[in-house]
């Protein structure tokens, strides 16, 4: 990701979200929330590169700013809680997006963070559907909406998207991170006996309390 177009186009990817421009200078663009209007993402050029500011926990902070030498303290901004990414090609995409999403999360209580975190409530050895995953995170029918989150996971070694399955056992065809194989051989290595593409429930299914 090196690009204003790139950049606000994954931030645009994000529910309930819109862009503004509120200096009157087209350098500038904001994507917010709707309703709290809250901005989790500025995107400006500044000394030849595109520049993201984006919100980050106190405790990734300092992380991100000693991993990469393009994350710096946040440009016009409370130094404490943002950080500004130069995007020069330095850091790969992945971790951008997670940065990214990151600070959507932190001013927001999105659907989406909330799948993220009863993802990783799934203990090692187990896996949960995705019916049971959209119940974890308050949301029971928002089944389809797990899929959509977990197919642009920003983290997938912190959360473990291999271990959510449909409602039969079956693997997902298109697991965003290699394909149903490499799903197979993550559950396995996790404990987990996959046979013919579908997992036992009865034995590997967590149990949700109604």
């Amino acid at each position: 990701m090196t690009t204003r177009e790139e950049a606000l186009a994954y931030g645009l990817s994000f529910d309930n979200v819109y862009e503004e421009k509120p200096f009157h200078d087209p350098n500038w663009q904001l994507v917010r929330v709707r309703g709290s209007k809250k901005a989790f993402l500025w995107i400006y050029e500044r000394n030849g590169f595109i520049n993201l500011n984006v919100k980050v926990a106190p405790e990734w902070r300092d992380f991100w700013r000693s991993a990469y030498d393009s994350v710096i303290a946040g440009y016009h901004q409370n130094k404490e809680h943002w950080n500004t990414i130069i995007l020069d090609g330095t850091i790969p995409e992945k971790e951008i997006r997670r940065m990214i999403a990151e600070s959507y999360d932190l001013v927001t209580d999105s659907p989406t963070k909330r799948i993220y975190d009863a993802v990783k409530q799934i203990p090692q050895g187990h896996v949960a559907t995705y019916g049971q995953v959209a119940a974890m995170a308050g949301e029971p029918k928002m089944a389809r909406a797990v899929g959509n989150a977990l197919h642009k996971n920003p983290d997938p070694e912190h959360i473990p998207c291999f271990r959510v399955v449909n409602a039969k056992g079956e693997l997902a065809g298109a697991f965003a991170f290699g394909g149903e194989q490499v799903q197979a051989q993550l559950l396995e290595e996790d404990g987990v006996k996959v046979v013919d593409g579908k997992v036992d429930l009865d034995k590997y299914g967590i149990q949700i309390n109604p």
